[in-house]
């Protein structure tokens, strides 16, 4: 009797990538630190005074509203010596302060007093540093390396995309949260990018979508992933969910306005920050929108639970690595990314 023929599936990373602390240091060096970070919506930076901080790559940084008008983003250190300024997640100042010894900064990142120094001869020690910021439809984005190419010519096809939501320079942040995720950053992204899981992790969403008509597309440094209701739904009633290279996802939901972000920030090899923030046309909450916001919890929860559950296994010697089934190609890319960008010198 002749053997079966054996199919020939697409290893995924090593499972040792996503313990590995040595990993998790290369990946932030080469990844996190030279590529485009989304950093959050201009409606969080509205005002002179506003400001946002987020770690990337390890590194602390601020993005400002100054009183110009204009937009900064700076290392989030003080010249003097070394203290983090800003402790807050957000807020809104007239002048940064840091605790340590009380030095002050404008918000385009100049000291505005420095206790026992004259700020004339502070030199290179004057102001906080810069780093490269860009905006592109209201989504504000930060690039630790000085010689990374634009966002502009690295995300092009991913800007047009998003020209067809012209919702996203008009909608307004409603409600933020926040969520330590016992998993690594890269068993986050691997789940957003999946839906093989769906109808049995996620019974509610199974049920309010046909995922028989799940679609994938890749593109270049992003993928897309898109579903109807219901069959024969019109194009403007489909869900639709983004990720963008390397930790970013954009998931927009049919209604008026319906959309959110997902950050996912690397801890260490085991853990992750997730940053869920939502948006709307109108600040408002009313009882559609909440029901909403329960919907989409309640699939984030799900979610947390399986990719917490799934990096316990992950340090097993069972098994070196997974296998792609031939509907995770998105995932797949993912993997190719991070081993792209593994290998650069």
């Amino acid at each position: 009797m002749t053997a079966p023929e054996k199919l020939q599936f697409n290893s995924t990373q090593p499972y040792s990538r996503y313990v590995d602390p040595a990993v998790f240091i290369e990946e932030r060096e080469k990844i996190f630190a030279r590529n485009w970070i989304f950093i959050g919506h201009l409606s969080q930076l509205k005002k002179p005074g506003d400001f946002l901080t987020m770690d990337v790559a390890g590194e602390p940084i601020i993005v400002t509203h100054d009183k110009e008008g204009e937009l900064g983003a700076f290392y989030n250190i003080c010249p003097h010596r070394g203290m983090k300024v800003e402790q807050s997640d957000h807020g809104n100042k007239k002048v940064l302060q840091c605790k340590y010894h009380g030095w002050t900064f404008k918000l385009d990142g100049s000291v505005n007093r420095a206790p026992n120094f004259r700020t004339t001869e502070l030199g290179q020690h004057s102001c906080m540093k810069s780093i490269r910021l860009e905006v592109h439809h209201s989504l504000v984005f930060v690039n630790l390396d000085k010689n990374a190419s634009s966002l502009s010519e690295e995300y092009k096809e991913f800007l047009e995309e998003m020209e067809k939501y012209s919702f996203f320079d008009s909608v307004k942040l409603v409600r933020e949260t926040r969520r330590v995720v016992k998993a690594n950053w890269k068993a986050v992204v691997d789940n957003y990018l999946e839906c093989d899981h769906c109808a049995i992790a996620h019974p509610g969403f199974a049920k309010s979508y046909d995922l028989s008509n799940f679609c994938t597309a890749i593109h270049e440094k992003f993928t897309h992933q898109y579903m109807a209701a219901s069959k024969g739904t019109d194009e403007s009633e489909l869900a639709r969910f983004y990720w963008i290279w390397p930790n970013m996802m954009i998931n927009v939901y049919p209604g008026d306005g319906n959309v959110n972000t997902i950050q996912v920030i690397p801890l260490d090899e085991n853990t992750s920050l997730g940053i869920y923030r939502d948006y709307s046309l109108e600040e408002t909450i009313t009882p559609e929108k909440e029901e909403y916001f329960k919907f989409v919890d309640q699939v984030r929860r799900e979610d947390f639970e399986l990719v917490e559950e799934l990096q316990k296994g992950l340090s097993s010697r069972a098994f070196t690595n997974g296998i792609f089934s031939p509907t995770e190609n998105a995932e797949e890319y993912f993997h190719e990314l991070v081993e792209e960008a593994l290998k650069a010198e």
